[in-house]
């Protein structure tokens, strides 16, 4: 049974809704604005300092836990369907995760949709990853991770990079992963009355700003439809209670079959990144603390 204090993102999630439906005519500007209160569900976690950095023109924040490894990043992308989400509304989750780990995480600010689409968040990631190699960071003291849009990002990235003939980082964690933009999952049915926030309606319209004329079934924009081959060791997350659940399935089940060192857990009545929560869910901190111990080694650390 989920803790009394998950339900802080149900509440949290069915507020979005309803603000939506009482203003189906919502700008841009405004659904953004409304966004960025997910950050709002973390705890401080204290300890952490906050730089902003400009990596080779692309902003970005850096989460640097005292005392923490300098060797090692984290390199993040914000979900938020590439179309809301930003280093703030982040902030709080992914230091969570870097003084879990105990190094830096460096939070991507990528241009968002609609008025960057499809290859740019690609292009901006794999800018942010050579700027880090550039600045002494080795790819095996890389991890990259992301949530929902940037979960898919952390993949995609990662895949664009092996095919451009890039050093791969150490590991990849994508935390409720948006991969099908075509909204095919199963669990769209199976999981629609027990998900707060995401419909196949809200997902097509996002996709669709994201990637403009790009075909959906493109590997880097859908890795559902990659290739796996010598792909990192990955652990993806998932809440149970998600319409986003095959897709992390399905996403480890396409790694598992090219021969990838992959895991996914399936977290019982949670909803999409949960993670969120860290600090105030016990749900959440097992969640970010399983990350940590699992990727520590894949560091180095």
């Amino acid at each position: 049974m989920a803790s009394p204090q998950a339900a802080a993102i149900d509440q949290l999630f069915d507020g979005f809704v309803a603000s939506l439906e009482a203003n189906p005519e919502m700008g841009l500007d405004e659904m953004r604005d409304l966004l960025e209160k997910c950050g709002d569900l973390a705890a401080d976690p204290g300890g952490v300092d906050y730089l902003e950095t400009d990596a080779d023109g692309t902003p970005c924040l850096w989460a640097v836990p005292n005392g923490c490894n300098n060797d090692a990043v984290l390199l993040a992308f914000h979900g938020g369907g590439c179309v809301t989400g930003s280093r703030f509304s982040h902030r709080k989750l992914f230091a969570h995760l870097a003084k879990a780990v105990g190094c830096r995480s460096l939070i991507v600010d990528y241009a968002r949709a609609p008025e960057a689409q499809h290859p740019s968040q690609i292009n901006e990631g794999i800018k942010v990853y050579q700027w880090l190699l550039g600045q002494g960071i080795p790819a095996n003291k890389i991890a990259s991770v992301g949530d929902s849009a940037g979960g898919n990002l952390c993949t995609a990235v990662v895949l664009a990079m092996r095919e451009k003939g890039i050093d791969l980082p150490a590991a990849v964690m994508p935390m409720s992963p948006w991969y099908d933009m075509e909204a095919t999952a199963e669990s769209f049915k199976t999981n629609a009355k027990v998900e707060r926030l995401i419909k196949a309606e809200m997902s097509l319209g996002m996709s669709q700003m994201y990637i403009g004329d790009t075909s959906a079934r493109d590997p880097y924009v859908n890795p559902l439809y990659g290739d796996y081959a010598g792909f990192p060791p990955t652990y993806i997350q998932v809440g149970g209670y998600e319409v986003l659940l095959d897709d992390a399935r399905r996403g480890a089940e396409r790694m598992q079959a090219a021969g990838v060192d992959v895991k996914c857990d399936v977290f019982p009545e949670m909803q999409h990144v949960f993670q969120f929560m860290a600090g105030r869910a016990p749900e959440a901190d097992d969640a970010v603390n399983r990350m940590a111990e699992w990727v520590r080694p894949k560091l180095g650390i």
